[in-house]
């Protein structure tokens, strides 16, 4: 990946210096440069609060409340895990977090239930069933408030970055239904 980005730039300058316009390539560079700064201070403040309300949220017990209410649907999804508490808490609180958006609180999450996957795999060069079905639905990344998406969209002066939620929604419910789907339909081949 270096390399291809190093590659673009390389390129960039030499159709600029070959059109005389490396001065304005050099400028908006700046001005790129500049705003990434802008966005990333834009994205503390968002990402601070809400990484508070889910830290609020597991000190008051409203992440495993919700854990809880989704852990009936998670053991039909991963019926192997069903002696396994704490991945289907881990993977219950990976999938809250997504839900609310917030990828970075849901990463923890994600790790220590893919941990926990592996713990019970019998031959850890191959991933299990419930390891590949969790895997896709992760990536597909349900999310109910893209509060990331949301921030970043406040912090380029969007006027209202709340329209979003709903195809946001959409979009989301749909990619979750699909992994989950091709997940469990190639789980019967690959066993």
């Amino acid at each position: 990946m270096n390399y291809i980005f190093i590659f673009l730039i390389v390129v960039s300058f030499l159709c600029a210096a070959i059109n005389h316009r490396l001065d304005v390539a050099i400028d908006e560079m700046l001005k790129a440069s500049q705003k990434a700064v802008e966005i990333s201070f834009g994205l503390i403040g968002i990402m601070g609060f809400w990484l508070g309300i889910v830290k609020i949220a597991q000190k008051s017990g409203l992440m495993d409340l919700l854990s809880k209410l989704i852990q009936k649907p998670l053991l039909l999804i991963f019926p192997d895990i069903k002696y396994n508490k704490e991945a289907q808490s881990n993977i219950a609180l990976n999938i809250s977090a997504n839900a609310l958006g917030l990828s970075n609180a849901a990463t923890p999450f994600g790790i220590k239930a893919m941990e926990n996957l592996q713990s019970q795999n019998k031959d850890s060069e191959v991933a299990t069933n419930s390891m590949c079905t969790f895997l896709a639905i992760n990536t597909a990344g349900f999310q109910i408030v893209p509060a990331v998406v949301i921030a970043i969209l406040s912090a380029n002066g969007m006027e209202n970055p709340t329209q979003i939620i709903l195809p946001t929604l959409i979009v989301t419910s749909i990619a979750f239904l699909s992994a989950l789907f091709f997940a469990k339909i190639l789980e019967r081949f690959y066993r």
